[in-house]
């Protein structure tokens, strides 16, 4: 049974998703009824898929644009389209998916003909992950972090994820104070701090130095909150070097 129901889903999402492509410049609102119709048959199967294999909760995942130079895009899940439109710094609601390997292919926004990225994933059971589209266009690069809700009873709690291509490692410091984060390279994410609600200044300085890179004003920590700052855009170049903050 599962099998059958399984098979009807993957038919009905494909044919949505053509129906979805037919009137994206004709009719927008069909285009958008059929889009959100293939969305809700993907995430049906995607959890029978789930249930069939008996796991204890789902990994959720979701995806955020941080190519400097790469156009808005959509997001294909083996085979089949899942997201779409993302631009520069947008990023995803959560998808619900059950762990295992997924092949991941990325098209500029409309196309679906040659990816500007195609790469083999792996989902473990019961994980957050930000997969993050990051680097130039030509090199472009999925870069996943594990993501995290849990906070201490009125503490907050900060991580920092370079994905500036251009820009060397990094250190994260309050202003003219103490060093939250040290010698961050390119692609890489650091673990969670915990620290006390506040609002503080930070900058961003070459790693090892005291040469400020960036500084990032009011930054905001409120209570039983999770964030994640993530350096984008180009250290010498446009779009210019900037933090974005993401929660859970």
């Amino acid at each position: 049974m599962y099998h059958q129901n399984a098979d009807q889903l993957a038919r009905q999402a494909a044919q949505y998703d053509l129906m979805s492509n037919y009137y994206k410049y004709i009719d927008p609102n069909k285009h958008m009824y059929y889009y959100q119709k293939h969305f809700e048959c993907m995430q049906q199967l995607m959890n029978q898929r789930q249930n069939n294999l008996g796991m204890d909760g789902n990994s959720r995942v979701r995806v955020l644009h941080a190519s400097p130079d790469a156009p808005a895009v959509d997001v294909y899940v083996n085979g089949q389209q899942v997201l779409q439109g993302i631009s520069y710094k947008q990023y995803s609601d959560y998808l619900s998916m059950p762990a295992g390997h997924y092949q991941i292919d990325i098209f500029p926004e409309g196309e679906s003909s040659a990816p500007v990225l195609s790469q083999m994933v792996e989902v473990a059971s019961g994980k957050m992950y930000t997969a993050a589209a990051a680097g130039p266009v030509e090199e472009l690069q999925l870069m996943a972090a594990v993501d995290s809700e849990g906070v201490s009873p009125g503490k907050a709690k900060l991580k920092f994820w370079h994905l500036s291509p251009d820009a060397p490692a990094v250190d994260i410091a309050v202003k003219g104070g103490d060093v939250l984060f040290r010698n961050v390279p390119f692609g890489k994410s650091t673990r969670y701090v915990t620290i006390s609600p506040t609002t503080a200044d930070l900058e961003v300085r070459v790693a090892g130095s005291s040469n400020v890179a960036l500084d990032i004003p009011d930054v905001s920590l409120n209570p039983n909150q999770s964030y994640t700052a993530v350096a984008v855009g180009l250290a010498g170049g446009d779009p210019p070097l900037e933090a974005i903050y993401l929660k859970p």
